[in-house]
């Protein structure tokens, strides 16, 4: 974690804005009607993608392109490439690990509590490639501002694969971590301003967590200078539609080494006395409700950010969305960025101005 956990988080600026990582990929790209009908892939679906394999990473390209551009243009400090290139958030990394039978996955319970095919575990799970070096080069020859790349972290990909090979989680989650430390440690040293772990499952699973996560993450964050932050969330807002009120896992996030810890607000109204418990990161606060198919005015988003104050400096505050914006209208994302900019600049000015 950071040794300063009062300096603002991204080059002095008090309250920089952020997103979690996902944006709306295009129609053109994506058969969107299809990813909305099934739950995010564990295993590839290369049906999904509208463009022919010929002309698919041209055409990923254009998608980043334009998603770039659409978040500075919002406004945003720190952009990502909207993971245009991925069917969902962790199986373009975790079917690219060695010790995975791609062409007979097994069988996982899902968050919602169905079946869906997952990747199966045949073999000692090792790195065999950088997965990401080329789409980090590739946004940061188009960004303008500070990037962040996204990769699931070692917990939840174990959480969404079937295991015939381990049958000790503790091991096998150690082997993910592994994976994970080798491809966070070369994107740090390939200029990612901030890399994100994904850990959505934690939340989900929150005894095994307790068991094993934090543990996992360390190691998936051994040895990493850069600035780092762990995502745990409810969920996608449209995949589950029910939120709780308070998180089954967070404050165990303490014994975590990453700067920063993302927390979502908006939709579930979370009481933020909660981060009180997490004195020593930085908060990646989300005060955009991905649920709600109105766009916040920046008021609405001030106030959200200023229930967190009392309980965090606003140098430790990064501002963002609550969850990825991959199932969202794209017209309704970019317009939400927009506003939670906005909010951000009223909060700021108040607190730079008293």
């Amino acid at each position: 974690m950071s040794d300063r956990p009062d300096e603002a988080p991204s080059a002095g600026r008090l309250l920089p804005t952020t997103l979690v990582g996902s944006c709306p990929q295009p129609a053109w790209l994506i058969d969107r009607d299809r990813l909305a009908g099934v739950f995010p892939p564990r295993v590839r679906m290369r049906d999904l993608w509208r463009v022919a394999d010929p002309w698919l990473t041209e055409a990923q390209d254009d998608a980043v392109r334009l998603a770039v551009r659409a978040q500075e243009e919002a406004g945003l400090d720190i952009v990502s490439d909207g993971e245009m290139r991925r069917e969902s958030y962790s199986n373009q990394f975790a079917t690219a690990l060695d010790g995975i039978d791609l062409d007979r996955p097994g069988t996982a319970t899902n968050r919602s509590g169905r079946p869906i095919p997952v990747p199966r575990i045949v073999g000692p799970i090792r790195r065999r490639r950088r997965v990401f070096d080329r789409d980090l080069a590739f946004l940061r020859s188009v960004a303008r501002r500070p990037v962040k790349v996204t990769v699931p972290g070692p917990f939840t990909m174990l959480q969404q694969a079937q295991d015939d090979h381990y049958g000790d989680e503790e091991r096998a989650v150690m082997d993910y971590a592994a994976a994970v430390n080798e491809e966070v440690r070369e994107l740090v040293a390939g200029g990612a301003a901030v890399v994100q772990i994904d850990e959505p499952w934690m939340q989900a699973r929150p005894d095994r967590a307790r068991r094993y996560g934090v543990a996992a993450l360390n190691r998936a964050l051994e040895g990493v200078t850069g600035v780092t932050c762990v995502h745990v969330c409810f969920g996608y807002a449209a995949m589950v539609q029910a939120r709780p009120s308070g998180y089954s896992f967070l404050p165990e996030l303490a014994a975590c080494v990453c700067t920063q810890v993302s927390v979502e607000t908006a939709q579930s109204g979370l009481d933020c006395r909660v981060l009180g418990n997490l004195p020593e990161h930085q908060i990646m606060l989300g005060v955009i409700d991905l649920s709600d198919p109105a766009v916040e005015s920046p008021d609405v988003v001030a106030g959200r950010i200023r229930r967190a104050l009392p309980h965090v400096s606003a140098r430790r505050l990064v501002v963002s969305t609550d969850c990825g914006m991959k199932y969202l209208d794209p017209d309704l994302a970019y317009a939400k960025l927009r506003a939670m900019v906005a909010g951000a600049d009223i909060v700021r000015r108040e607190i730079e101005t008293a």
